[in-house]
């Protein structure tokens, strides 16, 4: 049963993942407001689009499936931490959505990352 959650919490993580990519990768105005608002347009966009394909890859390949949720949890406690400090919680009348995404993400990584360090001992 845990391995099946643990599955499932995978998955979540890497669809959410894998659909911002159309918008960083594509240049989609709200994903550029957003980079341009941090400071960091084009080239921070593209990096964080490339790290979270990777992490996305990562956490659904079981043997490295603790790396990918790792770099999820990272990359998540930025972009809250971003949303909380520059962006605000609402960007640009999403009413949250985009910081929900985030902490939905953070939390399924938190699990996963716990599930597979549980079942390693």
């Amino acid at each position: 049963m845990q391995k099946t959650i643990e599955g499932i919490l995978s998955i979540v993580v890497a669809i959410i993942l894998l659909q911002t990519l159309y918008f960083k990768f594509g240049g989609a105005a709200e994903s550029v407001w957003i980079f341009n608002q941090l400071e960091v347009e084009p080239w921070g966009r593209y990096m964080a689009g490339f790290f979270e394909l990777v992490v996305a890859i990562l956490i659904l390949i079981p043997k490295t499936r603790r790396l990918g949720a790792l770099g999820a949890i990272l990359t998540m406690l930025g972009a809250i931490a971003a949303h909380i400090f520059v962006l605000g919680i609402v960007v640009q009348n999403d009413k949250g959505l985009l910081f929900a995404l985030a902490c939905i993400t953070l939390a399924c990584s938190v699990g996963v990352l716990i599930m597979r360090t549980i079942r390693k001992r």
